[in-house]
């Protein structure tokens, strides 16, 4: 697994999508120097610092390859399984933190149980809220890893979940 980066390359944030590598820079932090991958997140511009020392601690990872793609795809298509039926406050934190795990896999979990759950009952702001967020990780990842549009990626999801 790669854990150095260059300017310029695409990695994965968890919790926050796909940042493009913007450089390195040399800080010093409480009398030690210490070098930092600057980020910049493609959803939003926000800029992150992470120091390079801490890059497999903190998850940042290479964008999924081809291979990781079809099995990302094969458990958004999984349909035979029971949403876990615990109250929504539970569900969600364990949404959550699946998400913040970075995993395309964890992500691509949650999507797909929230939309079953969205077509058994309406969700909460917070569901709903969470759907969004793991829709748009999965579909820039996806984009960049098949090498197409958002919108390709867009059209995939609405096939999965009869939603065209």
């Amino acid at each position: 697994m790669q854990t150095s980066f260059k300017t310029g390359d695409k990695a994965v944030y968890p919790g926050q999508g796909v940042g493009e590598v913007m450089g390195i820079e040399h800080t010093e932090v409480a009398g030690q120097r210490q070098s930092f991958y600057v980020l910049r997140i493609l959803e939003n511009g926000m800029r992150i610092m992470i120091p390079i020392n801490k890059v497999g601690s903190v998850g940042l990872r290479e964008i999924i390859s081809e291979e990781d793609v079809k099995q990302v795809y094969s458990i958004l298509k999984e349909k035979d399984i029971s949403v876990d039926s615990t109250t929504w406050n539970r569900r969600y934190r364990e949404y959550m933190e699946k998400i913040k795990t970075g995993s395309v896999f964890e992500i691509a979990e949650v999507l797909r149980d929230l939309y079953l759950l969205k077509g058994d009952k309406d969700l909460s702001f917070g569901e709903r809220k969470m759907l969004d967020t793991a829709r748009s990780l999965l579909i820039k990842e996806l984009s960049l890893a098949k090498d197409c549009s958002e919108e390709e990626i867009e059209s995939d999801l609405k096939k999965i979940f009869n939603l065209a």
